[in-house]
């Protein structure tokens, strides 16, 4: 593999590996090891303890801080159940678009990411550019936190990332965080004539969603300050989105699980929230005992996501812009891993090809223009470091 590629012929090998999040990415990740390798670049792996997965981050350039970081995941989000046209694991080029799982979110950008490593250490550079890929970003950003954390003592600290979430290439500086909860609600079980004595875990579980409901028209009745307006919506959400529970319809429900998401706004401490929530399951917890002791409620965090807060002067939206020519303000709804980069010290933007309602969609695509957006992009990038 000493032959550079493409970028096209490195996304589609990305593609090729079917990275769902409920597999192993290490295939992906040796290939990008031997890859990299065969130019010369070192590269470094945290591997996950618990299962067959790992992230991997390389330096090109002098060895001292202050690199550009491009950072993506190399997980995609299942195919089950979707219609697709063609394979979603192979490249299809039609209608003037790319289509694959991952041609969007976000193989494509790692492919240019890769690309642009190594083309930096092809002609040199006097500021060091860095690559970071990831793990289970599509199952709340699980392994970017064990990876930057496993970064710091190995590279020099880069002082700007860019994650290259579809944004149709504008400069990202925003974005809510995202947190989330199961909710076990374990009843005690009555025949349904004798519904006072028993503890119906369904409608106990239904008081926690309907708060849910309440807080959200609460939210939405507040006045939004500056950065706030910025977002679709303007507000802290609170999404229920699966629940399962019950036996029978003449049994009170000995069990009722529910999953709960928050979308926070990054000028708002997510802890409030969370104990927010935590207060009014103790409130639900304590009718419910004092109906039958052998209840409780149970809730566990599934994933945690920092928000994305808007940098004054920030080095990294400073040099998307440069590179873009992008003036104007972005923030976005979804999360993405610039919060925990920003969270862990590092400056942060998000810029991306393509648009983010194709991601997860069956016959995902990005559009070539965009592709090759983001290989101008990458060109620039290198050139400035080179300069």
């Amino acid at each position: 593999m000493t032959d550079k590629m493409t970028p096209l012929e490195i996304m589609q090998k990305l593609i090729s590996f079917p990275t769902v999040s409920s597999e192993s990415n290490l295939p992906l990740v040796e290939w990008v090891e031997e890859y990299l390798g065969s130019h010369g670049i070192v590269s470094h792996r945290y591997t996950d303890p618990d299962q067959p997965k790992a992230a991997l981050f390389a330096h090109v350039g002098p060895q001292v801080e202050g690199a550009v970081v491009l950072s993506g995941h190399t997980d995609v989000v299942p195919v089950e159940g979707q219609a697709w046209d063609s394979d979603p694991f192979t490249v299809i080029e039609r209608d003037g678009k790319y289509f694959g799982r991952g041609t969007c979110d976000m193989k494509g950008f790692d492919a240019l990411a890769i690309w642009a490593l190594v083309e930096a250490q092809t002609v040199g550079v006097n500021r060091p550019l860095q690559l970071a890929l990831s793990y289970d970003e599509e199952v709340g950003c699980t392994g970017a936190p064990p990876m930057i954390e496993a970064m710091q003592p190995i590279l020099p600290k880069g002082s700007a990332v860019i994650v290259g979430e579809p944004s149709m290439m504008k400069a990202v500086t925003g974005h809510k965080g995202g947190y989330g909860y199961s909710t076990h609600v374990q009843g005690f079980e009555v025949h349904s004539s004798l519904v006072h004595t028993g503890v119906s875990a369904i409608m106990q579980a239904a008081k926690l969603i309907d708060w849910t409901n309440t807080t959200n028209a609460e939210n939405w009745a507040k006045e939004p300050d500056a950065i706030s307006g910025m977002f679709e919506p303007p507000w802290t959400t609170l999404h229920v989105g699966v629940i399962e529970g019950g036996t029978a319809q003449n049994i009170t429900a000995k069990d009722c699980r529910f999953s709960l998401d928050m979308r926070v706004l990054p000028t708002e401490n997510a802890a409030s929230w969370r104990d927010a929530y935590l207060q009014r399951v103790r409130d639900v917890e304590s009718e419910m005992q004092a109906i039958h002791p052998d209840t409780k409620i149970v809730v566990e965090q599934i994933f945690d996501v920092p928000g994305l807060k808007p940098e004054e002067n920030g080095e990294a939206e400073s040099l998307a812009r440069s590179i873009t020519g992008d003036n104007g303000s972005h923030v976005v709804s979804y999360g993405t891993e610039a919060g925990q980069f920003q969270q862990a010290g590092y400056s942060a933007v998000v810029c991306g090809p393509g648009d983010i309602a194709q991601a997860h969609q069956p016959n995902e695509y990005v559009t070539v223009a965009q592709f090759n957006a983001g290989h101008d992009f990458m060109k620039t990038l290198v050139q400035g470091l080179a300069g």
